[in-house]
């Protein structure tokens, strides 16, 4: 049997000999006089929640000196962390308090405790949803059997990026030290299901594991544990997931000194990127002080590299943001997972893993549904897309079954010369073409092109603005210096072929002026345009 720890946050850590090199303390900023554990990052590696016991602010700090609030940190434009702050009320309602996961998205956390409209009731994990700039009452997620079959002293959970998975540690053992981790699914019923071991290929029978954290890829687990072969009193273990049954593993492999100490190593947590690792550590520290730190990994302990798709999601119609969910899933496979959009901004984050191509489903109340598709089937490196996702209120339609926008759109085609030079709005020049993502023009844009040379030496007296627009694929900065050359291409067109200048202006817009939805590839076909505009 272990040694009795005193309690969950300071599980006895002793200092390591010598100071590991790739240590980084996060600072006075985060760290305090009192002990930081149970570290929690977001995807975009920008909030980090975690655990400050015994600080008189904690909310029970009266009643138990040892109390434990939620904190949490911004990281600045610098790179620092910023000050530490209490974490919501809602937050710590309890004695013992800890946010065990934060969505990718930002707008979700799962915290210690089982609680019925924010009345603690027992052991367990409840989520609460992010509503504008406050939080909703925790809920508890209703685990089958779990007050049973959890008899430890300390335990704990995860939830992995899909928000379908969660990963338990715990003992069926009444008063036991020596845990083990279990898996509980989401059903499409949506019920989870009874926590199941993950079996012994990560499980000991005499040894304790602890803190399992799953990576963004879904199927790189890191754990806690005391088993043989460790340089300390628990060690971090790294392992892979082989199949779906969450039963079949590779063999851990001890992430050694650049990552563990002689002491007690545990609470291990990664951002969508993997290239740090962030922990709880007495480094340094004299007794059982403990400062948070974050770890370089070298390339043997990184999970797989993932894709951070962010963006917001808006009314078309008005730009407005919307409060929706998407639901992702492998093309030809079921749902993978689902996030939700911040309501107060519209602004969404989603973690892709490599290996699949994905479908893409944005659903909110009064708005029709739509659908993408992004391809990861080719792996590659940890990248960031920005897309932003427009949604077309019900009973609306943008676009006609001819692919043209039934207001506000005007071809070039469809217009005779007195048409145009009296059209006081924008006016799209649908047969002007560019080399894919270049800016070079493509000799079947010349003859439209040339239509509109014309239409300037007819009317001496005005002036054109050339606007150039593209679809949402690729950042805003690429977009909008891509809008901008494809516009100054088309204006050394007109002046090549004898107009003045003076008399030509060119603007690039990038995606910020969509003419249709980006959710489908005909909308972003429209969306990729060259319009130009006469001018008194």
């Amino acid at each position: 049997m272990k040694k009795l720890y005193i309690n969950l946050l300071a599980l006895a850590f002793v200092s390591t000999a010598s100071a590991q090199q790739n240590f980084e303390n996060l600072g006075s900023q985060v760290n305090s006089q009192y002990p930081e554990a149970r570290p929690t990052i977001s995807a975009d590696g920008q909030t980090l929640y975690f655990v400050v016991e015994g600080n008189p602010v904690n909310r029970n700090f009266k009643k138990d000196k040892k109390a434990q609030d939620v904190w949490f940190s911004k990281l600045g434009a610098d790179g620092t962390w910023g000050p530490a702050t209490h974490a919501p009320e809602i937050m710590n309602a309890n004695d013992n308090n800890a946010v065990f996961w934060v969505s990718p998205d930002g707008n979700r956390v799962l915290i210690r405790g089982a609680f019925e409209n924010g009345t603690y009731v027992g052991r367990g994990v409840s989520m609460l949803y992010k509503q504008g700039d406050s939080w909703s009452a925790p809920q508890k997620l209703d685990i089958p059997n779990y007050d049973k079959m959890s008899k430890d002293i300390f335990s704990g959970a995860f939830m992995a990026s899909t928000g379908k998975t969660i990963l338990f540690y715990f003992s069926e053992e009444k008063n036991s030290f020596i845990n083990d981790i279990y898996v509980s699914h989401l059903g499409d019923d949506g019920k989870w299901s009874q926590p199941e071991s993950l079996g012994t290929d990560i499980n000991t029978f005499e040894y304790d594991e602890i803190s399992p954290y799953l990576a963004a890829d879904g199927v790189t687990l890191y754990f806690s544990s005391d088993r043989p072969g460790g340089l300390g009193k628990h060690d971090i273990w790294m392992a892979k997931r082989l199949d779906e049954s969450w039963k079949k593993w590779s063999t851990p492999v001890n992430l050694g000194p650049t990552v563990n100490t002689k002491g007690w190593d545990a609470y291990f947590a990664l951002d969508a990127l993997g290239d740090y690792a962030y922990m709880a550590s007495t480094e340094g520290k004299e007794g059982n002080q403990t400062d948070l730190v974050k770890v370089k990994l070298d390339s043997l302990a990184k999970p797989n590299a993932v894709l951070l798709m962010y963006g917001k999601i808006v009314n078309a119609g008005d730009d407005t943001p919307i409060n929706s969910v998407i639901y992702y899933d492998k093309i030809g496979g079921q749902t993978e997972g689902s996030i939700y959009s911040n309501p107060a901004d519209g602004t969404y984050k989603i973690v892709l893993p490599y290996g699949a191509k994905y479908s893409i489903r944005t659903t909110a109340d009064k708005f029709r549904p739509m659908t993408d598709t992004i391809d990861l089937t080719k792996v590659d490196a940890y990248k960031e897309i920005h897309r932003d996702l427009y949604l077309t209120p019900e009973g609306v339609r943008l676009v006609d079954p001819n692919d043209t926008l039934i207001t506000d759109r005007k071809n070039m085609e469809d217009l005779d010369d007195e048409e145009i030079a009296n059209e006081n709005g924008p006016v799209t020049l649908s047969n002007v073409y560019f080399v894919f993502a270049k800016h070079y023009l493509q000799t079947k844009s010349y003859t439209e092109l040339d239509r509109l040379v014309r239409l300037l030496k007819a009317n001496p007296d005005k002036k054109v603005e050339i606007a150039a627009h593209t679809d949402w694929i690729g950042s805003n900065a690429d977009n909008l210096q891509l809008s901008k050359d494809r516009a100054e291409a088309a204006r050394q067109y007109l002046i090549a072929k004898g107009i003045d200048a003076s008399r030509i202006i060119a603007k690039g817009y990038g995606e910020t002026k969509p003419a249709a939805s980006n959710n489908t590839a005909e909308g972003r076909q429209l969306n990729r345009r060259i319009e130009f505009t006469l001018l008194n």
